[in-house]
């Protein structure tokens, strides 16, 4: 490797990807870029410009940025709208432009200027209503699927790659499992070499989060800065379960991956925290709580939004198997480090929580 583009490389993952690619790979080039369209993305381009990681402002929605870029060896598609929100009640353009578009922008860049692809899909490409019908009962504070399942593709140990894709998933579901096929057709048309990770949440230092994304972040920021947050959905008791992966469990996955590219060519895998790291809402409250030593108002919505899931935990089985890998850092560690992110930056990200 002597030269690797991350795409929305200010935002939270590419920005941290950039990074510890840099630490581990001095000699080898880091170019970000994005169109800081995520507020809070600046504070992140004075850390690249301090540990060697070039920035260049573009947008991926126009090839002509990407053609600035020059030749690379590997391309890591992190830009995104990522709220599975979006397009709800107002126009999906920009969610449509950037997912979709803007992605196969990328893939024509590769075709003419060589180059391998890593793919950070979601673990929102699978449909809601079919995970709404879990067999799914309720057992302390969180919601457990209930012994042997008989919905193929899930288990005791979450949802695999083998689960069904039938019925809607959301626009920007749509948007991402729509990026996932046009890549399998580059692959086999033009030769491109690539992989496809569904990644479930991801979380760490240095993520802006909001209702919609990022709520390990929110929860702190919430607790720490003051303001309320609210159990939504599903009769509104916080029971709703979520994995949570550490963004530098993901990048030494993406390290295995790119060095053994011809064992994992085309391949689709769920990459996330599993059942190990997976908490409720109501744990996670119990848990911020307890490592910050405050408390927080928390509301009620009964009401369940359009896009919401009571469960997803991702089943690793098939990555695991493949490269041995495995999340290393756990829920508690990941609040930990979110908490002293924020005690330490906390004037310049007061204004960013307390919107």
């Amino acid at each position: 490797m002597k030269r690797i583009l991350i795409t929305g490389g200010a935002g939270f993952v590419g920005s941290t990807l950039a990074l510890l690619f840099k630490q581990h790979y001095a000699d080898v080039d880091i170019l970000c870029l994005d169109n800081l369209s995520r507020r809070g993305s600046e504070l992140n381009l004075p850390r690249l410009k301090q540990h060697g990681v070039s920035f260049m402002h573009g947008d991926v929605r126009n090839p002509e940025d990407l053609a600035r870029v020059g030749e690379v060896d590997w391309l890591i598609e992190c830009s995104a709208e990522p709220s599975v929100h979006a397009g709800f009640g107002e126009s999906p353009a920009y969610l449509i432009n950037t997912n979709l578009n803007g992605l196969i922008n990328c893939l024509e860049f590769l075709r003419m200027q060589g180059g391998n692809l890593v793919f950070l899909s979601t673990s929102r490409v699978y449909p809601i209503a079919t995970l709404r019908h879990l067999p799914l009962i309720p057992q302390n504070q969180r919601l457990c699927i209930e012994n042997k399942p008989t919905v193929v593709g899930c288990s005791e140990k979450g949802i695999s790659e083998a689960f069904p894709l039938e019925g809607n998933r959301s626009l920007y579901g749509a948007t991402k499992l729509s990026g996932e096929l046009f890549i399998q057709e580059y692959c086999h048309m033009y030769g491109l070499q690539a992989v496809i990770n569904r990644c479930g949440v991801l979380a760490g230092a240095w993520q802006m989060g909001k209702v919609d994304q990022g709520f390990i972040a929110l929860w702190v920021a919430r607790h720490f800065f003051g303001g309320k947050l609210q159990y939504m959905g599903f009769g509104g008791e916080g029971l709703q379960v979520r994995d949570v992966l550490h963004v530098s469990d993901l990048f030494q996955l993406l390290q295995l991956q790119m060095n053994q590219i011809q064992d994992h060519n085309g391949a689709i895998y769920n990459v996330g925290g599993g059942m190990k790291n997976s908490i409720s809402l109501c744990e996670l409250t119990s848990l911020v709580t307890k490592t910050t030593g405050n408390s927080c108002d928390i509301g009620c919505v009964p009401e369940t939004r359009e896009a919401d899931i009571p469960f997803y935990v991702t089943d690793i089985t098939k990555v695991n198997q493949k490269t041995a890998w495995e999340p290393k850092i756990s829920i508690p560690m990941i609040v930990e480090e979110v908490y002293a992110w924020m005690q330490q930056n906390k004037n310049a990200l007061e204004t960013i929580f307390n919107l």
